[in-house]
C-alpha cells in the first residue's frame, strides 16, 4: 500500500508558509508565485492554521474585506486535519472526502514534513496505476 513519505519523497518536503500577522494579500502572492493553493500559517514554527484560496473566496470577497489589510490570522482555518509520512492514500482520501479539503499538512513526532494536497495523491495513483498497467502489458506480451 503506497504510505505519504512516497509522495514527500518524489515530490520534496518543500512547504511554503506565512506568519499569522501576515496580509491575505502577501499571502495570496505567495501562493500564486509557487502556484500552490493553500499556505501554512505558522507560529513559532507551530502550525496554527491553513491559508487556502477556499478561505479567501468565503471569507474576504465574500465579505466585503480587503485584502490588503486583513491578516491571514483572522480568516485562516485554525482546526488543521493531518496526516503522518507513514498514512496510506485511503486514510488521506478518506479524511480529505470527509472534511471537505484539499490539503493535508503531513506531522510525525518531530514535528512538519511537509503538505500534500489531493492533486499529489492522484497524480501518484495515475503514475503508479500506470507501472502497474505497464508491467501487465509486458507480461502479456512476453507470454
Amino acid at each position: 500500500m503506497s504510505k505519504v513519505s512516497q509522495i514527500l519523497a518524489r515530490k520534496g518536503e518543500q512547504i511554503w508558509s506565512v506568519g499569522p500577522d501576515t496580509t491575505v494579500f502577501e499571502a495570496l502572492g505567495l501562493m500564486a508565485e509557487h502556484n500552490v493553493g493553500a499556505v501554512l500559517v505558522l507560529e513559532q514554527d507551530q502550525v496554527a492554521g491553513i491559508f487556502s484560496e477556499r478561505d479567501y473566496a468565503r471569507k474576504v470577497a465574500l465579505k466585503n474585506k480587503t485584502s490588503q489589510a486583513t491578516p491571514v490570522s483572522e480568516i485562516m482555518t485554525r482546526d488543521v486535519i493531518t496526516v503522518s509520512p507513514d498514512d496510506d492514500f485511503d486514510s488521506c482520501l478518506q479524511k480529505m472526502s470527509t472534511h471537505r479539503i484539499r490539503h493535508l499538512p503531513v506531522v510525525d513526532a518531530k514535528g512538519l514534513k511537509g503538505i500534500i494536497s489531493i492533486g499529489d495523491v492522484v497524480n501518484f495513483l495515475i503514475t503508479e496505476q500506470k507501472f502497474k498497467i505497464d508491467q501487465l502489458e509486458n507480461y502479456i506480451q512476453g507470454s
